[in-house]
């Protein structure tokens, strides 16, 4: 029985990537498909852990070890 568990979880998920669609032939996402695909929810983490202070202060940070 945990012979077959592995292939069903196989053939299940061959099936929901059919459902959803399958994607280009290469296997890549156009870089601004990708970006309006994570924009969204980094908003919403930073509003919701309140990270753009977080975010200021490494930009600051990694803007002085460059030297600007």
């Amino acid at each position: 029985m945990a012979d077959t568990a592995p292939r069903t979880m196989i053939r299940a998920g061959r099936r929901a990537q059919a459902s959803f669609g399958s994607r280009p032939s290469s296997g890549t996402r156009h870089p601004l498909v990708a970006t309006a695909m994570v924009l969204p929810l980094a908003a919403l983490l930073v509003v919701v852990f309140g990270g753009w202070d977080a975010v200021v202060t490494q930009a600051s940070s990694v803007g002085v070890m460059l030297g600007r």
